[in-house]
């Protein structure tokens, strides 16, 4: 039996586990990091240095985090830490949105309390007490994460310093002439019975009944009289929403469209536009029409038809917003329904020309009032079947058909939204458009069409309504004449607020009476009274998190103003970025933010949108549970997430194994540092060997690569560049190549000193690249790692992120090697031809020939010592020979000559027999003196 010589080599040692076990590991990091106050020594370490604020977009606290939040936060928590170990000084505040319908439908869902039966202090208290709930357990879940933050110290738009900035900002806009109250046809949900904003919406498809019906002719204005039978001829509509009908008063056509007298075989004439007409005649199975006359729609304008079951007529109007996608080009105009409607209907009055005026048939609730005469009492939904079979029996049906199409609905009860006209507060958007579209030239936009969607949507917006009908949030400022209904909003009524909700939160709003705010210092500008009421409404969820600019970035001393990022999903757009970029550009004059970044949605591995009900939802909880924290990290890392991303089990899976291979590789690493101290071992980067210059070559090159990928906040490519680099680099090629140097020559030999040197150098610099995406497993590598007299050991984030160095490039020697490992992957492939022909068992066993007619190939073979090549190969012998006769590159795989030593496993022909085996001479020189 021959010798055991495991004691003479330096086999690798290490405590860091092959097994990560990060669910129960993770939680050891997180306690360290808290108990030792890692955050606070972070911003100690930067004080000084260049302020760098990612302003957080609040999450509503009212329910556990989801993939999406989790994303977000991820996604957040990469760039602070970056940016604090590159030398700038990042603070994270976190910050919760906790007023609004979402958590007033939320305490309800979950408590089942009787909102009936408490006064609305008592019920805002409740809701204060259920968002302080979510705060605690949102908070705790990112954290868990590896979120780092001012967590204890978050900002929360329900404090009252918070409410009496936002009352300021509410102050400064209508100063300014932004606020104002109005009549205007606005989104309202019946299920929550307030309106709602365009943020507030989601659109979903639903099917519905379209409807074709004849609105008779009544009053032509002597103008078709000599072309039609004027008591057979009909304006013909299009509907897709049947209950609105009651509230018509006024039919659209568009005045440059040609408009037909199609008269059918019935006798009747149909009024519609000529480029619609086949869809009516086919969608009625009219046959043998016939043209009798062609109008433009101005001809029509200010005709009258009459109401189909009310006495009373419906003018003909002329509108741009006609088109000709669908229907008849003649659009049922209900000014109590429609933005379109309520406005165009709006212009005629105003001009003189007609008395249209409004008419909502349906209140709060979605029920049909007495306007809409017999069908009071119903429900909206309800009152379309209803009407329906009305129109049919009276004949003013045409035609009708059902179709499948996108239509609003409530962001939070997920029920379609009706139109109604209503009095609310609005915000003028018009007044600010010019100066918001001209900010969005100075901001950096990720993606790129960020800036057009932003520019288009605030374009095309109407007038902002901010005023909510529910009572968890904070009230509209506003106070009314008692005596004369006159609107009080004034600097002083804003201060007297602002510095109310300052002191006791705004809960005092519903506590005290009108009078006793004012204390008797204002009195009525129109009517001299002092007998005040208060505004019962509450302002929009969105103007408070829109207000985080005034009461956070300018109120929080480690903070600035505008914030450098703001960082959230592609809804923003229309939502916290949109608010936010309206009450800065009216309060302050310029956006509150340098820089937009937007990621896309979550969806599961089929691309399908996640849903409990579907069972495809997965959550960040469960991810933890069964992989850990890092894993959901690692895949924010892996993901392109300016568009929509996939996550499940499988792609977590795979994903776990891709950790694997990172981590095998530090542990390797880690293993082979096991008696290395970098103070007193280390070798000089001109002393390495040349494989050692490579490595830190393809380090230094990951370096700069990653650095440009933080910067340019494009994680997945540093995922996919250190993955290679593990894999490829480390344990493909220089890990395997240097493991007989490492195992085998003296332990401190330059050698191995010098491999021992590069491994270093590039497991320090890929733990500190690693920091921000690789939270906890970075910090338990940095905690085993031999560590610089230079290194902050107390966290690898207190160190700096690696700079790319012009010493480490060694691009000569990089480029020889890059050029022999072209060469070994063909060698590789005739060794293992060989193993599976039984010429070999391992690689050592083998010699090979390499014979090439091609002059630089030899050249290169001949400038390395042939036992770097062997090394290189991993073979115990290479013999190289220029041969015209030859190939390319041809290989040939022999068994190798001499004996295989029982220390290293290389055969040679110059070692010696000992009384049970065989050392070759390089080992007998390593051991002499060892004993052995």
């Amino acid at each position: 039996m021959a010798k055991d010589y495991t004691k003479t080599l330096n086999l690798p040692k290490t405590d860091f586990s092959m097994r990560a076990n990060l669910p129960q590991r993770e939680p050891d990091i997180l306690k360290m990091w808290y108990d030792d106050k890692i955050y606070e020594l972070l911003l100690e370490k930067n004080e000084g240095k260049p302020l760098f604020v990612l302003h957080d977009g609040p999450p509503y606290a009212n329910g556990n985090i989801h993939i999406g939040t989790s994303l977000n936060k991820i996604l957040k928590d990469f760039i602070v830490k970056y940016k604090n170990m590159t030398g700038y000084k990042s603070p994270y505040v976190p910050g919760w949105d906790c007023h609004g319908l979402p958590t007033e439908s939320a305490i309800i869902k979950q408590t089942k309390i009787d909102r009936s039966k408490l006064s609305i202090p008592e019920f805002r208290d409740k809701c204060r007490d259920f968002a302080s709930k979510y705060v605690d357990i949102q908070r705790e879940q990112f954290k868990r994460l590896g979120v780092l933050g001012d967590w204890e110290n978050p900002y929360l738009t329900m404090r009252p310093e918070f409410e009496a900035i936002q009352i300021e900002i509410f102050g400064e806009m209508a100063k300014k002439g932004y606020i104002y109250r109005g009549f205007k046809s606005v989104y309202w949900c019946p299920e929550d019975e307030t309106a709602l904003a365009e943020a507030e919406i989601e659109y979903s498809d639903d099917r519905c009944e379209s409807i074709y019906v004849k609105f008779k002719l009544d009053n032509d204005n002597g103008k078709l009289s000599g072309l039609c039978d004027t008591d057979r001829t009909y304006f013909v509509i299009w509907t897709t929403t049947t209950w609105t009908l009651p509230g018509n008063l006024a039919i659209c056509l568009n005045a440059e469209f040609d408009y037909v007298l199609l008269r059918v075989p019935s006798g009747e004439t149909y009024i519609v536009a000529e480029q619609l007409a086949e869809n009516l005649i086919k969608a009625a199975s009219l046959e043998d029409c016939e043209v009798i006359a062609k109008l433009r729609g101005s001809e029509f304008e200010l005709m009258t038809a009459r109401h189909p079951f009310f006495d009373r007529p419906s003018v003909i109007l002329n509108g741009e917003h006609v088109t000709a996608e669908a229907g008849t080009g003649c659009v049922h105009t209900a000014p109590g329904h429609g933005s379109d409607d309520f406005d165009i209907c709006k212009k005629y009055d105003d001009e003189g020309k007609t008395s249209i005026g409004v008419v909502v048939p349906v209140d709060a609730r979605g029920i049909m009032t007495a306007e809409a005469g017999k069908y009071e009492g119903m429900f909206y939904a309800k009152a379309n079947k209803a009407i329906y079979e009305d129109l049919k029996a009276s004949g003013a049906l045409l035609a009708a058909d059902t179709l499948t199409h996108p239509y609003p609905h409530c962001w939070r009860c997920k029920n379609p939204i009706i139109y109604r006209a209503t009095e609310q507060w609005f915000a003028s958007v018009s007044a600010m458009t010019e100066a918001a579209v001209a900010a969005c030239d100075d901001i950096t936009w990720k993606p790129v069409w960020g800036k057009d969607r932003m520019t288009a949507m605030i374009k095309e917006r109407s007038d902002w309504c901010i005023s909510r009908q529910r009572n968890w949030g904070v009230p509209i400022p506003i106070f009314y004449c008692e005596d004369c209904g006159e609107v009080i909003l004034n600097e002083s009524t804003i201060k007297t607020v602002s510095e109310l909700f300052g002191r006791r939160g705004s809960n005092a709003w519903y506590e005290m009476e009108a009078d006793e705010i004012l204390s008797g210092s204002v009195v009525c500008p129109e009517c001299g009274n002092s007998h005040f009421r208060k505004e019962t409404d509450i302002m929009d969820v969105w103007f408070d998190s829109g207000s985080t600019h005034a009461a956070v970035l300018d109120q929080r001393p480690e903070l600035h103003f505008p914030a450098d990022i703001y960082l959230e999903g592609g809804d923003q757009y229309r939502g916290w970025f949109q608010s936010s970029m309206l009450t800065s550009i009216a309060a302050k004059g310029v956006a509150p933010y340098r820089s937009i970044i937007t990621h896309g949605w979550t969806v599961d591995g089929e691309g399908k949108a996640m849903h409990k009900s579907a069972g495809n939802a997965v959550s960040p909880e469960e991810i933890i549970r069964d992989w850990g924290a890092d894993i959901l990290r690692l895949w924010v890392s892996s993901v392109d997430y300016t568009n929509d991303v996939k996550i499940s089990k499988d792609i977590l899976r795979q994903l776990s194994e891709v950790y694997r291979k990172i981590r095998n590789t530090v542990r390797i690493l880690l293993a082979n540092l096991s008696d290395y101290n970098p103070e007193t071992d280390a070798v000089e980067l001109s002393e390495l060997y040349d494989i050692d210059k490579w490595a830190l070559s393809r380090l230094n090159l990951l370096v700069k690569d990653v650095r440009e990928s933080y910067d340019a906040h494009e994680f997945h490519y540093i995922y996919h560049d250190i993955n290679n680099f593990c894999t490829l680099d480390m344990s493909k090629l220089y890990i395997d190549i240097t493991k007989d140097r490492v195992y085998v020559e003296k332990a401190d030999s330059r050698a191995r000193r010098s491999a021992q040197t590069a491994m270093h150098i590039i497991l320090s610099a890929l733990t500190r690249m690693l920091a921000p995406l690789l939270a906890f497993t970075s910090e338990e590598i940095w905690k085993v790692i031999p560590h610089r007299a230079e290194d902050d050991v107390r966290s690898v984030l207190l160190n700096d992120m690696p700079l790319y160095d012009q010493a480490m490039c060694f691009d000569d020697i990089a480029a020889k090697w890059n050029r022999l490992f072209g060469l070994r992957d063909d060698v590789l492939v005739k060794l293992e031809a060989a193993r599976t022909e039984k010429i070999i068992g391992k690689s050592l066993d083998a010699k090979i020939k390499i014979d090439t007619s091609d002059e630089k190939t030899y050249d290169l073979l001949d400038g390395f010592t042939k036992a770097t090549l062997a090394a290189v190969f991993i073979v115990s012998e290479v013999e190289i020979e220029q041969n015209k006769d030859a190939g390319g590159f041809d290989v040939r795989v022999s068994k190798a000559d001499g004996e295989k030593c029982d220390r290293c496993w290389i055969h040679s022909t110059d070692g010696e027999k000992t009384e049970d085996g065989y050392i070759c001479a390089r080992c007998r020189r390593i051991t002499e003196g060892s004993g052995i």
